[in-house]
């Protein structure tokens, strides 16, 4: 073989990208129109699991809940990290991949669209009746005087020999470019809000306080760039809880929550006075940007526990977790680590109000509380495991082999019923007694603070504004020729799917041309 031929050989032979090819080609595929919708329609698309299944930051009791019914769906939630999705990587990934698509798309954009912002109303063709919008002009007109009636109704004009040239709708290249930057704004502020802000999430009973501190929190999720310090400083204590609930009516909606309301005594610094404020959902505590939600509520029986000794081992309320929510029945663990000889568990059912029903047992009618009364479901004695070291909920008894079932539970000389306030149960082996004392509620809220939250309206309305634009606006160019008295128009859209408005726009502009000043807006 010659070297003519082998080098023609060689250059036949298809060359690779190569890694520089490579990137190159990762990158426009990545910054393209396509992909950044695909991009935004994924983030859209990652967001309704958040919405679907209960976040930890902010329903962490409907977790628990959702462990205790149905624990294999509950780990593979928490397996795919649904339980937290906003802070998960795969949507982290979703999120820095469209920000990246979005600067990717809004850099050489905001070039073109300098361009043509600089750029004037191109000549006038020689033909004006090949456009599609063509018309003659009655009366006589001149090039000064088609170009000043045009520059009234604001279009950009370019004067030449003969012609005028003008041009209109710039604003749709604004609001898309606009646009663009608002969702790149949009999503700069849900990261500094990630980063400078924190939420939290906290129970309170009526009665007790709260301060805004990190050990006050039942779960704390801080910014990187937060720290104890950053924390607002204020308190608060809950007086009052009250909740109303439909009574009458239809059948199908009695018992449905009509509102609920806590009332609280604030205190916004160290030393400030003290105000009232009616805590209400969707109406939040504001402090120093720091918002206080209210997320829930549900009930806190009060129990007193005496223990074999004859020493009280617990006294207080007990949050309960709300086992069915059109009633409120709600499952209650009251844990005595105090009593002697060994420590007391109990497994506890409160039932707002009580009815029997017709088989011997017992449910909540209504989830107000007419009838207030606790099922004793089991006593426990033994090792409750709270010094072991090891991570227990509080809505959890220890397991099995710590903990010995007391049976049989005698409340005089006859079965074990519902409590009544007031009444109380003798444990067996003279193990000890739980009184049924009072009832109170509890709220759980959510305290947020995100500087991110306003940029992130302003961005939002922002895009809305800025689509609008982009979509209602149209492109639009029309020419002007004066030759020998007579005068001719043509115009065209550089919008798709606009030509049928602009014809009668166009006809405006003709008779403006035509009549003179009397018809200019």
């Amino acid at each position: 073989m010659s070297v003519d031929e082998l080098r023609k050989e060689q250059t036949s032979k298809p060359v690779g990208m190569g890694v520089v090819g490579w990137l190159r080609w990762g990158w426009r595929t990545l910054t393209s129109m396509k992909t950044a919708l695909i991009l935004l329609f994924l983030f859209a698309l990652a967001s309704v699991p958040g919405s679907l299944v209960p976040q930890r930051g902010v329903e962490p009791d409907k977790v628990a809940r959702l462990y205790q019914t149905d624990p294999t769906l509950a780990e593979w939630y928490d397996r795919f990290q649904l339980f937290e999705v906003f802070t998960s990587p795969w949507f982290a990934a979703i999120y820095l991949l469209l920000f990246t698509s979005l600067i990717g798309c809004i850099v050489p954009r905001t070039a073109t669209y300098l361009r043509e912002l600089r750029r004037r109303p191109p000549a006038a063709p020689r033909n004006l009746s090949r456009l599609p919008h063509h018309a003659r002009i009655d009366g006589p007109l001149t090039v000064e005087e088609a170009a000043r009636r045009l520059r009234k109704l604001r279009f950009r004009v370019e004067v030449g020999d003969g012609w005028v040239a003008a041009e209109k709708g710039y604003l749709r290249e604004t609001g898309n470019l606009f646009f663009h930057i608002a969702l790149l704004g949009l999503l700069v502020a849900v990261g500094v809000g990630s980063l400078f802000g924190y939420r939290g999430n906290v129970l309170v009973v009526e009665g007790d306080g709260f301060a805004n501190t990190v050990a006050a929190y039942d779960r704390f999720i801080p910014g990187s760039q937060v720290s104890a310090e950053s924390l607002e400083p204020f308190s608060f204590q809950l007086t009052d809880f009250k909740a109303s609930y439909q009574v009458g009516g239809d059948p199908k909606k009695r018992g449905q929550e009509l509102d609920y309301s806590a009332y609280l005594k604030v205190n916004d610094s160290p030393g400030a006075p003290v105000r009232d404020y009616e805590l209400k959902v969707n109406e939040p505590l504001e402090v120093g940007g720091t918002q206080t939600y209210l997320i829930g509520h549900g009930y806190a029986p009060v129990f007193k526990i005496t223990d074999g000794k004859g020493q009280v081992a617990f006294d207080g309320p007990v949050p309960c977790l709300v086992e069915n929510k059109p009633t409120l029945t709600s499952g209650c663990v009251v844990k005595a680590p105090d009593a002697q000889p060994a420590q007391l568990g109990f497994l506890l059912r409160f039932l707002p109000t009580s009815a029997r029903l017709t088989d011997g047992s017992y449910a909540s009618a209504f989830p107000g509380e007419l009838n207030p009364e606790v099922q004793v479901i089991g006593a426990f004695s033994g090792d409750l495991g709270l010094r072991s070291g090891e991570p227990r909920s509080v809505y959890e008894l220890a397991p099995p082999e710590l903990m010995k079932k007391l049976k049989p539970l005698v409340m005089g000389a006859s079965v074990p019923k519902p409590l009544a306030v007031g009444q109380s149960l003798d444990l067996p082996q003279g193990a000890g007694k739980l009184q049924f004392t009072g009832v109170k509620e509890w709220m759980t809220l959510q305290i947020a603070y995100d500087p991110g939250r306003v940029p992130a309206l302003v961005a939002a309305a922002t895009a809305v504004i800025a689509i609008a634009m982009s979509l209602m606006i149209r492109r639009r160019r029309v020419w002007v020729r004066v030759k020998d008295g007579a005068a001719e128009a043509g115009g065209l859209t550089r919008t798709e799917g606009s030509a049928a408005g602009f014809a009668e726009e166009f006809a405006e502009i003709v008779k403006v041309l035509s009549a003179g000043d009397k018809d200019v807006r």
